[in-house]
């Protein structure tokens, strides 16, 4: 694949991410897009939840699967290594698309606020850890990230460099602020339905168990001390009162 070929191929997939991220928040707060996480045909409630449960699971395997050392290393012996980073983004993209579209809804209701001050909270706080997200990417390498970086090295002939290991802003309170605002996003609803309950009860369990099982047991093998001794200083969701 030629450099420039590379840098579009990569922009596209960033702007594919970033379409799929906005439709997410749609989703979930269940305004703004066509399907949402309560719309749609529903095909019953053991079947929903059984192709639910399937298309949530469909997502963990490939991010999971993708993102481990073992995989990229051999996954770059057939892509060049420059876009390695856009097709994991890609295929995470494609993934949740799958996952709106062919989402049923369990519409029964677990709760509803009425009080219009509490909704209106509930909702604000659901922004907030979208926004959280979206901030803790630049907290640490944005376009690394996602990509980006990596093919704009590849059309100036350069190496990409990786990130230095950096703890700002909300990385000094807490090792995952984008979980956290994932998880602030996916419970802070006014209404929780059923299929909601579903969806955030499976995204954090596969969140506890992708971040603490097999993320940083990769930090620690790549960096070795100096995450260890993050490990020990900073939480991983919960932030320490009055530090």
């Amino acid at each position: 694949m030629s450099k420039v070929l590379s840098l579009v191929y990569g922009l596209v997939c960033y702007a594919f991410f970033l379409a799929t991220f906005l439709y997410a928040i749609g989703f979930v707060a269940g305004a703004g897009v066509p399907r949402s996480i309560d719309s749609g045909h529903a095909a019953g409630g053991l079947p929903s939840l059984l192709i639910d449960l399937g298309l949530l699971s469909l997502f963990a395997v490939q991010h999971s699967v993708m993102a481990r050392p073992w995989f990229k290393e051999r996954w770059t012996r057939i892509v060049p290594h420059a876009i390695e980073r856009s097709t994991f983004v890609l295929a995470s993209s494609l993934a949740l698309a799958l996952l709106f579209w062919q989402w049923r809804p369990l519409p029964q209701l677990v709760w509803d606020v009425d009080a219009p001050a509490l909704r209106a909270l509930l909702r604000g706080l659901s922004a907030l850890g979208w926004l959280t997200v979206l901030l803790g990417t630049f907290m640490i390498s944005h376009a690394q990230l996602f990509g980006v970086s990596q093919v704009w090295a590849r059309l100036r002939g350069q190496s990409p460099a990786e990130p230095p290991f950096q703890t700002r802003g909300f990385y000094r309170y807490v090792r995952h602020p984008l979980m956290v605002g994932f998880l602030i996003a996916f419970w802070a609803t006014p209404a929780m339905s059923v299929g909601h309950l579903v969806f955030a009860g499976a995204c954090t369990g596969y969140i506890l168990i992708a971040t603490l099982g097999f993320e940083e047991r990769d930090l620690e093998r790549s960096m070795g001390e100096p995450y260890r001794e993050y490990r020990r200083r900073v939480p991983a969701f919960l932030p320490r009162l009055g530090r």
